[in-house]
């Protein structure tokens, strides 16, 4: 008979893998060591304004379905709010807020002139037809529209979301608005005012870390054997980019499983075959668990698909020399801690996805200029961004002495709270 786990047990496990509670926690850490005091972690800890909506939308089926979505504003200190809008089941106000708050420190880590917004619609996509998308893009659209806009919150893709989603809001707004208004949103159709090099952005940023992290392992890109956890928008952007220079990606994964070939698989093929949502394991019989894919003995681990996939339970087992954070807080603060022990180059992932937030700049300076760069100009400013902010948080690990996930935390609040300060805020 095996004896149950006593209850605070349990709570405290459920704090561990909570991500609001652990950005928080490093969040007053980061504070702590840039000798703030602690009026600056209560204004940071919470958005500053948090919306919930109501969307009744109607249905194929001629019924009234009403959705619950959210609009996270984290701190406009800097400036305008930006950030992302998922669409998914599981999207919660906590999980909203957590990630707004990333983007506050993905902005200040790039030093980009934005605070962090989050929003989401809980809803599953992939069990709605084009119409019914349509109507809870719009209706979302006209039950946030107060507090949006090109100079207050600007929204952007996520997961499950996509061009087509940012043209449909887009357009809304510019209704409501009655004037076209490209700047309200990024991540749109080139031929509505997007900008070249937005939908690889996140994984283009990755791909920079990743480089920039070998460079500091002595690791050569060609030939490095790569594992790629999640093969959606930026997994399977990263992949090619990956395969493309001439390294080994030996293993992949969706939600249904891994791939696993030590000699590299062929990324263009499973390409090819991979469906909308990022799915193509299902096609295959001899499949592993995303759990074996991440303890694969390789040079370079991407968790690229969700949270809390490193935890002190399989840390010890990690055998890549680097990990870089494709995905939003795939790996727990314990975990943090031990692959840091052990010597592995963590890259956050509030520095390792800042490229999407980074192009989404690019694209809304384009909308206010009406002038629009090429897709050279755009990977050539997106480069030196990236590899600057790399530059300062892994200098900031090595001269404060502290892993690089609390490094990327403390580059990344002080310039909002350096700006709530002049503002007296606080």
């Amino acid at each position: 008979m095996v004896a149950a786990k006593p209850a605070d047990s349990n709570n405290e496990n459920n704090d561990k893998l909570d991500v609001l509670k652990s950005t928080q926690t490093v969040i007053k850490n980061a504070l702590d060591k840039l000798g703030y005091p602690s009026e600056v972690y209560e204004l940071l800890k919470e958005p500053v304004r948090m919306m919930t909506v109501r969307i009744p939308v109607r249905m194929d089926d001629d019924s009234i379905k009403i959705f619950t979505g959210f609009r996270s504003q984290h701190n406009d200190a800097v400036g305008p709010t930006k950030g992302g809008v998922r669409f998914h089941p599981n999207v919660s106000e906590k999980e909203v807020k957590a990630l707004s708050i990333w983007m506050s420190l993905k902005a200040g880590i790039v030093d980009l002139p934005y605070g962090g917004g989050k929003g989401g619609i809980i809803c599953d996509p992939r069990e709605m037809s084009f119409r019914e998308l349509e109507g809870v893009s719009r209706g979302y659209v006209r039950a946030i529209s107060q507090i949006v806009g090109p100079t207050k919150d600007i929204p952007a893709p996520d997961v499950f979301t996509n061009s087509q989603i940012m043209a449909w809001m887009m357009d809304e707004y510019s209704r409501i608005d009655e004037f076209n208004n490209p700047g309200f949103i990024t991540g749109k159709p080139l031929v509505l005012g997007g900008s070249h090099g937005r939908e690889s952005a996140t994984a283009k940023g990755v791909t920079i870390c990743i480089e920039e992290a070998a460079k500091k392992k002595g690791i050569e890109i060609k030939g490095a054997r790569v594992v790629v956890q999640g093969f959606g928008n930026a997994g399977s952007f990263l992949a090619k980019f990956m395969h493309d220079a001439g390294a080994k990606v030996i293993g992949i994964s969706d939600a249904y499983g891994g791939l696993h070939d030590p000699e590299g698989l062929d990324i263009d093929y499973l390409l090819d075959r991979r469906d909308s949502f990022g799915t193509v394991t299902n096609l295959f019989k001899n499949t592993i668990t995303n759990q074996e894919l991440l303890e694969l003995d390789c040079d370079i681990l991407v968790p690229a698909a969700i949270e809390n996939q490193i935890t002190e339970d399989n840390a010890d087992k990690i055998k890549a020399p680097i990990v870089v954070e494709a995905a939003n807080g795939p790996t727990t603060l314990d975990a943090t801690r031990i692959l840091s022990d052990r010597g592995i180059l963590l890259v956050p992932d509030v520095l390792a996805s800042a490229g999407g937030v980074t192009v989404s700049y690019f694209e809304w300076v384009q909308n206010n200029q009406g002038y629009y760069w090429t897709e050279e100009e755009v990977e050539e400013k997106l480069r030196k961004v990236m590899v600057k902010g790399f530059n300062s948080v892994y200098n900031t690990s090595e001269t404060r002495r502290v892993d690089m996930r609390l490094a990327a935390y403390m580059v990344g609040v002080r310039k909002m709270a350096e700006a709530s300060r002049f503002r007296g805020w606080i």
